[in-house]
């Protein structure tokens, strides 16, 4: 059965911060340095008001997509020739089997201990959206990151413009107004390094084409591989623009966009011993 999705407490200070960010953006800094009535003002209050829905949206997908199932009938194909690569257990070289869902674990699914089942191309579990970032809700995830990124880089903007400019014209802003400023700044600065350093993690990810678990079995693997004067590649890094629109789509236009009809099942990834470059099925 699929995991219930419900509000945590995570998700509704999420929900609260970003309340609160749109009001004191808009209603406030936007209001009183340019003015909801003029050009400048009212094209910066439709753009911050865009992304911010943009994000808004991709985080409520992000909560509430399934991350991705393994289907009860997965048999891995030992004789299958067109994967070159079979993922196995560290002790004992057999195929990788979860005792706990008694099915075989296609290649890059792992057990989440919180959802309680197999994800698909697992990443990692987010109690920010309460559920795990796998391979169906993963594109979603970064182009929620990414929006999120871009509304707070156009908050902090405005802010220190509007503070800026209140400085140089030696005014006095209200009490409640400079309660605003003083709150959206605290949140702001951390959220913005936080979000930031956090959506230049996944891009980097997206170039090697790897999930955060991956990365770090990679770093065990290439140790390994050091030791015995070997050398460790990955085997999903297909090329940097075909990592991209593995994850992002083929068509650059979308993939910003809450998409992802391209995907494929999630039980099997092209890898660079295909001998040919064929679609995920």
């Amino acid at each position: 059965m699929a995991r219930p999705r419900y509000l945590t407490l995570p998700i509704i200070i999420v929900l609260f911060v970003i309340g609160y960010l749109y009001y004191a953006t808009v209603f406030v800094v936007i209001d009183e340095w340019l003015g909801l009535t003029t050009a400048a003002g009212l094209t910066n209050a439709f753009l911050f008001s865009f992304v911010a829905v943009m994000a808004v949206a991709t985080y409520g997908i992000a909560i509430f997509r399934d991350p991705g199932r393994v289907p009860f009938s997965y048999m891995p194909d030992i004789e299958d020739s067109e994967s070159p690569i079979h993922e196995i257990k560290r002790k004992g070289g057999d195929l990788r089997y979860c005792q706990k869902c008694s099915t075989y674990k296609p290649p890059r699914a792992h057990h989440c201990r919180v959802c309680k089942r197999c994800v698909l191309r697992m990443d990692h579990h987010c109690v920010w959206i309460n559920n795990c970032v796998g391979h169906a809700n993963y594109k979603i995830f970064f182009v929620f990151v990414l929006y999120a990124v871009t509304a707070c880089i156009h908050s902090m903007a405005l802010l220190v413009g509007s503070a800026t400019d209140l400085l140089h014209k030696d005014q006095q802003s209200g009490a409640s107004s400079k309660t605003s400023y003083i709150i959206c700044g605290v949140l702001l600065f951390p959220l913005t390094v936080a979000l930031g350093i956090l959506l230049g993690w996944h891009v980097y990810l997206i170039l090697q084409n790897k999930t955060t678990i991956e990365y770090h079995e990679g770093v065990r693997a290439m140790w390994l591989a050091e030791k015995a004067g070997n050398i460790y590649r990955h085997p999903y890094d297909i090329g940097a623009y075909e990592n991209l629109s593995m994850v992002l789509g083929p068509n650059i236009f979308c993939w910003i966009c809450p998409s992802s009809k391209h995907i494929g099942s999630g039980l099997r990834f092209r890898t660079s011993y295909d001998p040919h470059a064929a679609s995920p099925k």
